[in-house]
């Protein structure tokens, strides 16, 4: 078995060093696609790797929350994203390096990339479903993983800023029964992106950390803004919800994540959020509407009710001062569910009336979007969904883009 060293390595090494060969990435899609077609190929890969992991070095286990469920989607979810984009090396080397610096957050150093090379390659080889796993496959899976454990070490080792930040909340808002607004001010200004989404910590579920994107572009007073939407069954979102407290301390990671407006490109853009999904859109065009020279932006709003579209009157203000942005609601049904307590907004006079039907479809109905640059954001299920009906109408994939779905 091969042995991860981490000699030689430079800043930036991975792709930049040694490009993967088509043929690698061919094989090494080939492999993982065989992986994820049974749900037990994807367990058994995240549980091999674990239990490979702690088994040669069990103190890595208090790195670890003590659940491993929502650890384990992470680091399969991490590595669909990677092989999906390999031919996008700026692309993979973003959020590696992101990756790495966001886990250090757990304690994790540049040293234990290396150490866990092997059982990382131990879990992809038994969760092969074919009869054979050939030598070329090992030579494949091994450089992949070079290129993955040396890019986060880097990234871990050489990053300058805070592993975290604390935070004080000092606003919740209940904006539906099932929908909280959460703002905070932290102890000093976290340098990310508007579009970018963070790693937090609440004092009610220490250790389990979950990504929030940020609703506001960042500010020099450190204010921050979430909007959380309670899961059924989740452990950290009910909290949120239904438990925090004006004064709670949280903790917050290192930003993630590449959605933003390439200003330079000369291509306008298409937005479409679901539910709390529109938080990172609206931080960008937050953003933008402080500039004065801006693309025109068609920003579609979705949700399943009416009521769904919580922040649609704070958009639809926004877009009166700008007229390069166009927002338009998009609900599947037409009235809230009896059990709703509070009112959807109606739409201010003078604006376009909410659309009816699903969302993807619904954007998909007024043409193929070539020309944009498209963002989508929202659940793994809304953005799958969405991102289909695009491309059946017409839509390049190339142009679609969206975060990793973790």
């Amino acid at each position: 078995m091969r042995v991860f060293e981490s000699a030689g390595t430079e800043a930036g090494d991975g792709l930049t060093r040694d490009c993967l060969d088509p043929l690698v990435i061919s094989r090494l899609r080939a492999s993982f696609s065989s992986i994820v077609s049974t749900e037990h190929g994807r367990n058994r890969l995240t549980t091999t790797f674990y239990a490979t992991l702690f088994a040669e070095h069990p103190e890595f286990r208090a790195l670890f929350p003590p659940a491993l469920d929502q650890q384990g989607h992470r680091l399969f979810q991490a590595l669909q994203f990677v092989i999906d984009n390999l031919d996008d090396e700026g692309r993979v080397l973003g959020f590696l390096s992101q990756l790495g610096r966001d886990h250090r957050k757990y304690g994790v150093e540049g040293r234990h990339y290396f150490a866990s090379g092997n059982a990382l390659l131990v879990a992809v080889q038994s969760s092969f479903t074919q009869a054979i796993w050939t030598p070329s496959l090992t030579a494949a899976w091994t450089e992949l993983l070079d290129l993955l454990l040396h890019t986060m070490a880097d990234a871990a080792d050489t990053d300058d800023l805070p592993a975290a930040w604390g935070a004080t909340v000092v606003d919740h808002e209940r904006r539906l029964d099932d929908l909280a607004i959460v703002r905070l001010e932290t102890d000093s200004p976290i340098p990310y992106g508007a579009g970018q989404y963070l790693s937090v910590q609440i004092p009610q579920r220490p250790r389990m950390w979950r990504y929030l994107s940020a609703a506001i572009p960042a500010n020099p007073y450190g204010q921050l803004e979430f909007h959380v939407r309670r899961v059924s069954g989740g452990w950290v979102s009910p909290a949120i919800v239904n438990e925090t407290q004006v004064g709670d301390r949280w903790l917050l990671s290192s930003p993630l994540g590449g959605l933003e407006v390439d200003r330079d490109s000369g291509q306008d853009v298409l937005m479409i959020g679901s539910g709390t999904g529109i938080a990172p859109l609206r931080a960008q065009v937050m953003e933008m509407a402080m500039r004065s020279n801006n693309p025109r932006v068609h920003m579609f709003v979705g949700g399943k009710y009416p009521c769904d579209l919580y922040d649609i009157e704070t958009l639809w203000h926004l877009s009166l001062s700008n007229p390069w942005l166009t927002v338009v609601p998009v609900s599947e049904e037409d009235e809230d569910p009896w059990w709703h307590t509070i009112p959807a907004p109606e739409a201010p006079p003078g604006l376009h009336q909410r659309l009816q039907g699903q969302l993807g479809r619904v954007v998909a109905r007024f043409g193929s979007w070539a020309d944009r640059q498209i963002q989508i954001s929202g659940s793994p299920a809304m953005i799958k969904t969405t991102a289909y009906a695009l491309q059946r109408g017409g839509t390049p994939p190339e142009l679609i883009r969206h975060d990793p779905l973790i």
